[in-house]
């Protein structure tokens, strides 16, 4: 097992309003796994910074981020994201507003972990998905 930190988890960590004991107590013992749609971003987040200072933090924080295993995409993950997304959309929830947090969602049932977000209704009606929310 183990958890993969949504974007929003790392967001809220490295604006200071959520500790990392905070999500160690959820996470426990289980590893925690970055993927590269959260770190797209996250890289995204640190074009778009608003000054210098903010943008130093924001590739500070991303820089110690990637210090954490990452789980490539492969064309399993791919499968998979196809077939959840074809599965949300055929039952009425459009897939197309929430891309990355869907290829988020495959690459966790892929590997059987869980994710760990800010945001429940990003996740919602994923089958095979554990969501813990925080």
């Amino acid at each position: 097992m183990g958890v993969i930190l949504d974007t929003s988890i790392w967001v809220d960590i490295e604006r200071g309003r959520l500790a990392p004991r905070d999500v160690a107590a959820l996470t426990g013992d289980e590893p925690v796994y970055v993927v590269p749609p959260v770190l797209a971003e996250l890289e995204y987040g640190v074009h778009r910074a608003q000054t210098d200072d903010q943008r130093a933090r924001r590739a500070s924080a991303l820089d110690r981020i990637r210090r954490k295993p990452c789980i490539v995409i492969d064309k399993d993950s791919a499968s998979t994201f196809g077939r959840l997304s074809a599965l949300l959309d055929n039952r009425g929830t459009p897939s197309t507003h929430r891309t990355q947090d869907i290829w988020i969602a495959a690459i966790a049932v892929q590997h059987n972990l869980k994710v760990l977000t800010r945001n429940r209704k990003d996740f919602e009606n994923i089958p095979g998905l554990g969501v813990l929310v925080i």
